[in-house]
């Protein structure tokens, strides 16, 4: 029996049994939905009729979103138009048949539509309800609109991103939407553990700010004893010297982190020059912090001679932790990112195949999976609502004559 169960655990996924429904939008919340679907769990995500704004967002390939292609898949889609009662009504009736609610609505909008996380409670008393905000569901500012970026600028987080003569700048990505979904579903799962002990489900609230502000954690303490505040630092890591970017003879960069004392040692070495490993302004990592320039004015003499194939060769060889900048065209040429399967190809009923980055973490005895790429809007919406609300034919014709439901007219369109 314990045999049969790992064997299922490992082609299901180990969150096979449990189902999601994902009211989220934009990226915080299908994320978080996106990585407890990549391990087996049963995500169905709703949307507008309209469709997530995420479906707005980065390139599209015959009017297919790619970004959704990525971060819906796993999951079934279904349209409900919550602004109207109907629509509501059908969500009530799904309810029951779920193990967790991930949603990202601001404080208050599903307190109005009658759908709190104490209005689920009365249709399943055990149910987990992942929340996803601005700045959390109570304080002052909680009913304030926020996006990720909002929360990291308030945090701290994007004071420390640039160079120090420059106004703070960002990564061009949701970078504190996706930090604040692996906090989501991180409390999810501890929800669920405690669920699993306890037979009580609870409400887990994951605001941006603080999930970006986590991040800051070491200043915090920094601050409270030395009202330093930080700054930007570039390509630098401070207090970590040597920990920056390079040039090369080839007009390239490659970053070198040989911030140990072992490491740096080895780096020394490579440059031919070893006495630098045993020199008092660069043998300890306090000495490298304080001549930090002059450290670097050395390395960068070294690389600057050599194109950028000789130097990480040479840093390869003495086992030093350095790397150019890949690109996306550099990820997909890359050994490594093949033999770990990090570019999955999926298919894709739109598109017949797409290249998707693969699933994290990789777990030796119940590994993730993906299955099929994002699905268009009010794809499953007749297969959900017959199966899990017993709606008939006639009941979702009724509904999507009203608006309160859509169903993606391809689903059943003949061959």
């Amino acid at each position: 029996m314990h045999d049969d169960l790992i064997l299922k655990l490992k082609e299901a996924g180990p969150l096979s049994g449990y189902r999601v429904l994902e009211l989220g939008s934009t990226a915080s919340g299908p994320f978080c939905a996106r990585l407890l679907a990549d391990f087996g769990a049963e995500v169905i995500k709703v949307e507008a009729k309209s469709g997530d704004t995420i479906r707005g967002l980065g390139q599209t390939v015959d009017g297919k979103s790619l970004y959704a292609a990525t971060i819906a898949r796993n999951k079934q889609i279904i349209s409900l138009n919550l602004r109207v009662p109907e629509g509501r009504e059908v969500l009530r009736k799904l309810i029951s048949r779920f193990d967790v609610v991930v949603e990202n609505f601001r404080p208050g909008v599903l307190e109005k539509w009658g759908l709190s996380y104490d209005d689920l409670k009365v249709l399943r008393p055990d149910i987990v309800m992942t929340r996803i905000s601005g700045y959390g569901q109570t304080g002052p500012y909680s009913g304030k609109p926020g996006y990720g970026v909002i929360g990291e600028a308030m945090s701290g987080l994007r004071h420390m991103i640039g160079d120090p003569d420059r106004p703070p700048s960002r990564v061009a990505i949701p970078l504190t939407d996706y930090i604040a979904g692996l906090y989501a579903a991180l409390g999810t799962m501890l929800a669920l553990l405690t669920r699993e002990k306890t037979g009580q489900g609870q409400c887990v609230d994951v605001s941006l700010l603080e999930s970006a502000f986590s991040f800051m954690e070491s200043y915090v303490p920094t601050y409270d004893k030395t009202q330093k505040t930080g700054m930007r630092s570039g390509s630098r890591l401070p207090d970590s010297a040597p920990n920056t970017l390079f040039p090369t003879a080839d007009g390239n960069y490659i970053h070198i982190a040989a911030f140990a004392d072992s490491i740096f040692r080895r780096l020394a070495g490579a440059m031919g020059q070893p006495g630098l490993g045993t020199d008092d302004r660069f043998s300890s990592q306090a000495a490298r912090n304080q001549n930090e320039a002059e450290l670097e004015a050395l390395i960068r003499a070294w690389t600057s001679t050599h194109a950028l194939a000789q130097v990480q060769a040479a840093l390869d060889a003495a086992e030093v932790p350095a790397t150019r900048i890949f690109t996306m065209a550099d990820i997909f040429a890359d050994e490594h990112f093949q033999a770990r399967d990090m570019l999955v190809r999926t298919p894709d009923d739109d598109l017949g195949e797409v290249t998707l980055a693969g699933v994290v973490p990789r777990m030796s005895l119940t590994p993730g999976h993906i299955k099929w790429a994002g699905r268009r809007i009010g794809q499953d919406t007749r297969v959900v609502l017959q199966s899990m609300a017993g709606l008939t034919d006639q009941e979702m014709e009724k509904l999507e004559e009203s608006g309160a439901i859509s169903c993606d007219p391809q689903r059943f369109a003949p061959a």
